[in-house]
């Protein structure tokens, strides 16, 4: 293989993700309802969002789905609903989006950072034991790159302190962990239907599943300006609602994402044959117990910077998840470097290879070949 100059021609061009290929499938039916939505004006708690809040539960198999603006959103009122307060801690992985611990602190209390596994990159029950104190409010589990954390090892260690369980279940919408779909586990979960999500949007969307009626009943208050009625105001609460039009176009999606998922499960065990016996390359595995939905494909490589930028020159538009754990971020540097190992470790070396339910085996092998191009390997 040359290692010259590539010429990228419109099929070795690989995005990360491919929207524009999901709506095909769902166009017609969304223009359709669409359609309806408009011709009533229904913009804001039209009938498709009880339908989809209803198909979504019924999907992960939760009680209750409560709609919202966005995934940040969803997880600030799970942990306000769950009891959450100012000054509390919350124990999450360092390695995380930025909005886990966002949702933490727009309450005033306190993200608790840990350390998270050095295979699966998930949140480490070991660590999360030796962050308790009396202080400790709630325990958020991140389910990353559609895995599902070690629940089992999580609950007693929430039961313990006393504390309740949150899930952010943004990545992991099909996923499970012994036949038990993530974000049923703790008292409540916030996920995102942000547009690259595995269900995705047309623009922000989020929901908070739980099997409480209580916290459900909260959650829709706080997201409603804390008022159950017109005017009148029993708490202090928030504008988040999931609004008629992305309801309607995560309800058309909800019906594909089944198949979706196994497609992506598909892609991926694809990938790890393409690149099984590549040197320089550490692959994902699944961990035992659970069916991922493989929202992301992330390898680890050494010098991942420039590998990440040789394939962005041939048309692979590879990415990170993500390059700066919480606590070495600019809002959040208050741990000295080397506080989490495994996942500032990580940090440097995760690289996320193009991966969406359409992906065809073309694509697949053209980024295997580059990959091992961008190594040095050939």
């Amino acid at each position: 293989m040359s290692t010259g100059t590539r010429t990228i021609t419109e099929h070795q061009s690989v995005p990360l993700v491919d929207l524009a290929a999901q709506q095909v499938e769902v166009h017609e039916e969304v223009m359709a309802e669409l359609g309806d939505v408009f011709t009533r004006a229904s913009f804001i708690g039209g009938s498709a969002v009880q339908e989809f809040e209803q198909a979504y539960a019924g999907f992960i198999g939760s009680q209750h789905c409560v709609g919202v603006a966005n995934g940040t959103d969803a997880l600030e009122l799970a942990l306000r609903a769950g009891g959450v307060t100012a000054g509390g801690e919350v124990i999450l992985p360092a390695n995380t989006f930025i909005a886990t611990a966002e949702a933490v602190s727009r309450i005033g209390a306190n993200p608790v950072p840990v350390d998270v596994d050095p295979e699966y990159l998930l949140i480490d029950p070991d660590a999360v034991a030796d962050a308790l104190t009396p202080r400790t409010q709630a325990i958020v589990p991140v389910h990353l790159f559609g895995q599902t954390a070690f629940m089992e090892r999580l609950q007693p260690l929430a039961d313990f302190s006393g504390s309740v369980i949150i899930e952010d279940a943004a990545q992991s919408q099909g996923a499970t962990r012994h036949g038990k779909s993530a974000g049923t586990f703790g008292l409540a979960a916030g996920t995102s239907f942000y547009p690259g999500k595995n269900l995705g949007a047309a623009g922000d969307a989020g929901g908070v599943l739980t099997d409480d009626e209580d916290v459900a009943a909260r959650v829709r208050l706080l997201g409603a300006h804390g008022s159950a009625h017109k005017y009148r105001h029993d708490a202090i609460g928030m504008n988040s609602r999931l609004d008629t039009v992305q309801a309607v176009v995560l309800k058309a999606k909800l019906k594909k994402l089944a198949d979706w998922n196994q497609r992506r499960r598909d892609a991926a065990t694809r990938y790890t044959t393409l690149l099984n016996g590549l040197s320089g390359v550490e692959l994902p595995t699944e961990a035992p117990g659970n069916v991922d939905v493989w929202h992301l494909y992330v390898v680890r490589v050494n010098d991942r910077d420039s590998v990440l930028e040789r394939l962005h020159s041939v048309g692979v538009q590879a990415g990170i998840h993500y390059p700066v754990p919480v606590h070495r971020s600019g809002a959040y540097a208050s741990h000295t470097p080397g506080s989490f190992p495994v996942a500032e470790a990580a940090a440097g070396r995760i690289l996320s290879l193009p991966l969406f339910p359409h992906i065809t085996v073309v694509q697949q092998e053209y980024v295997a070949e580059q990959l091992e191009w961008a190594l040095g390997q050939s």
